[in-house]
C-alpha cells in the first residue's frame, strides 16, 4: 500500500520534471536572456507607473491639497523612477545572464536612479545643470558597479593618499566626504522643506507664530545636520579644545550685532508686536512688513522699494504699527470753502463724496467738522476710515478730493482763491 508521504514525493518529482522540461525549452530559445531582461524592465516600469498614479491620486491630496496641481508632475516622476529603481534593485542578485542582458538591466537601473536624483534635486530647488551633473555621476557609478568596474576605481582612489601628521588622507576619503556632505545637504533641505510646509499650513498658528517656528526649525535642522556630518566623517574636535575659548571670544565680538539682531527678531516674533503683513512706519520709512528675517525686517513701500531695517532698531526706536490691534485707520482730508457759501451744504456734500468712495468704510461713518475760520476761507476736516492701509492712503484721498470737486461744481460751492489787497498812499502835498 502506497504511503501518503511517498505519493506526495512522487507528485513533487513529476512537477519538478515538468517545470524543468519547460525551463530547458526556454533556455534553448535564442536571445532568451535579452527577452528576460526586457520583461524585467517592463515589469519594473509598469509598477512604477502604477505607483506614481496611486501616489498622485491618494497620497498627494492628503498631504498637500492646496498645491496638488503644482506638485503632481514632480511627484509622479519621482514615484515612477523610485519604484522602478527599487524593483530593478531586487533583481541585482540574478547572475548567469549574458553580457548584453546584464548591460541592459544595468542601464535601466542607472537611468532610473539618474532620473530619481534629477527630479529630487529639482524639487529641492537645484538648478538644471547641477541636478543633471549629479544624475550623470550616479548613472556612471551604478553602471560601473553593476558591471563590476567600480572596484578598481575604488582601489585606485584609496591608493592615492598622503599623510597629514598621524592621519592618512586619500582621494577616496575626500570623495566620501564630498558625497556625504552633499547627501546631508539634500536630506536636510528636503526635511526642512517638509517641516516649513507643514508649519505654513498649520491653522492653529497665526502668521507671527508660523514665522517663529519656521526660524527655530531652520536652526535646529542645520545644527543637527552639522553634528551628524561631523560624526559620520569621523572628525575629532578634541584637538581644537585649546582654541575653543579664543574662538568663542572672537565669535562673540565679531558677531555681536548679528546675534543681537537674531535675538531681537525672535523677541519680535514672540511678543507679536510686529508681524508679517503689518503696516508700520519707522522714521521716514512707511510700508508693510514683507518678511522678518534673521538679521533684518523687510518693509515694502508703495514705491516698490524694499527697506531692510535691522531687528535691533525695531526694538529700540519708536515704531508706528498701523495694524497692531486693528487694521482700521482714520485718514484726514482737509479742504476749505469760501465764506459766502452754504457751510452746511458743503459739509453734507463732503460726507456724501466720502461715503461713495469704494475703500472708505461705512462703519465708522465719515464725518466732517469745521476746523477753523482761516484767512481765505472756512477750513473743514473730513475724517474717513479705511481697513487696508497696505493698499495706500494717497489714492483714497485723491479719489475723495475728485468726488468733492465734482459735487461742489454741481451745487455751486466755491473754493476760495488766496487774495492780497494792495493799498497805495499818496505822499503829503508838501513832499
Amino acid at each position: 500500500m502506497i504511503d501518503a508521504a511517498d505519493l506526495a514525493l512522487e507528485n513533487r518529482l513529476e512537477h519538478d520534471a515538468w517545470w524543468q522540461t519547460y525551463l530547458d525549452q526556454w533556455t534553448a530559445l535564442p536571445f532568451h536572456d535579452l527577452i528576460s531582461a526586457v520583461a524585467i524592465l517592463s515589469t519594473a516600469l509598469l509598477l512604477g507607473i502604477i505607483a506614481a498614479r496611486l501616489a498622485c491620486r491618494y497620497l498627494l491630496p492628503a498631504l498637500a491639497p492646496r498645491h496638488a496641481d503644482v506638485i503632481a508632475p514632480r511627484l509622479m516622476a519621482i514615484a515612477r523612477a523610485g519604484v522602478t529603481a527599487l524593483v530593478l534593485t531586487a533583481f541585482l542578485g540574478i547572475r548567469g545572464l549574458n553580457p548584453g542582458a546584464d548591460l541592459l538591466l544595468a542601464g535601466g537601473l542607472g537611468i532610473a536612479i539618474a532620473v530619481l536624483a534629477y527630479e529630487f534635486g529639482r524639487a529641492l530647488g537645484l538648478q538644471s545643470r547641477p541636478a543633471s551633473l549629479i544624475a550623470a555621476t550616479l548613472f556612471l557609478i551604478v553602471l560601473a558597479s553593476r558591471l563590476g568596474g567600480l572596484s578598481p576605481l575604488i582601489a585606485g582612489l584609496d591608493r592615492a593618499s598622503m599623510r597629514v601628521g598621524n592621519r592618512r588622507i586619500s582621494l577616496l576619503d575626500i570623495v566620501n566626504a564630498v558625497g556625504l556632505s552633499l547627501l546631508l545637504f539634500l536630506a536636510a533641505r528636503a526635511l526642512l522643506g517638509i517641516i516649513l510646509r507643514w508649519i505654513g499650513q498649520a491653522r492653529l498658528l497665526d502668521a507671527a507664530q508660523r514665522v517663529l517656528f519656521q526660524k527655530l526649525a531652520q536652526i535646529a535642522v542645520v545644527t543637527v545636520a552639522i553634528f551628524v556630518g561631523i560624526d559620520l566623517l569621523g572628525i575629532d574636535l578634541t584637538a581644537l579644545a585649546v582654541f575653543s575659548g579664543a574662538f568663542g571670544l572672537a565669535i562673540g565680538f565679531g558677531l555681536q550685532k548679528t546675534l543681537g539682531n537674531l535675538i531681537a527678531g525672535l523677541i519680535l516674533l514672540l511678543d507679536r508686536s510686529i508681524k508679517p503683513g503689518d503696516v508700520i512706519a519707522v522714521g521716514d520709512t512707511f510700508g508693510w512688513v514683507n518678511k522678518i528675517g534673521v538679521r533684518a525686517v523687510s518693509v515694502l513701500t508703495r514705491d516698490g522699494k524694499e527697506h531692510l531695517i535691522p531687528n535691533e532698531r525695531l526694538m529700540t526706536d519708536e515704531v508706528e504699527n498701523w495694524s497692531f490691534s486693528s487694521r482700521d485707520v482714520r485718514v484726514h482730508v482737509g479742504f476749505r470753502v469760501s465764506f459766502d457759501c452754504d457751510l452746511r451744504l458743503a459739509q453734507r456734500l463732503a460726507v456724501e463724496a466720502a461715503s461713495v468712495s469704494p475703500r472708505v468704510l461705512t462703519e465708522p461713518a465719515p464725518v466732517c467738522w469745521i476746523k477753523e475760520f482761516g484767512d481765505n476761507g472756512v477750513e473743514f476736516d473730513l475724517r474717513i476710515w479705511i481697513d487696508s492701509p497696505e493698499a495706500g492712503v494717497g489714492n483714497v484721498t485723491s479719489d475723495v478730493f475728485f468726488r468733492i470737486w465734482d459735487l461742489f461744481k454741481e451745487h455751486g460751492v466755491t473754493m476760495p482763491v488766496p487774495q492780497r489787497d494792495l493799498r497805495f498812499h499818496s505822499p503829503p502835498s508838501g513832499e
